[in-house]
């Protein structure tokens, strides 16, 4: 059970339990700054015009290239 709720998938993706804690880590943290770039934007349209776009494109080659 353990194995199946902490371990398969870290495995899965060539990581330690403790590697892939801190790439997730890292991640979630990065698309909260994403997140609150486009909540900006909405209300300022001038503010952060493709801040969130750009961190999102940076996101998806860290995913496409890993493991």
């Amino acid at each position: 059970m353990i194995n199946k709720i902490f371990l398969d998938h870290p495995r899965s993706v060539d990581e330690t339990f403790g590697q892939h804690f801190i790439f997730a880590l890292g991640f979630s943290m990065t698309l909260f700054i994403a997140a609150f770039a486009a909540l900006l934007h909405a209300f300022i349209p001038a503010a952060c015009e493709k801040t969130a776009s750009t961190i999102i494109k940076r996101l998806h080659g860290r995913i496409v290239n890993r493991g």
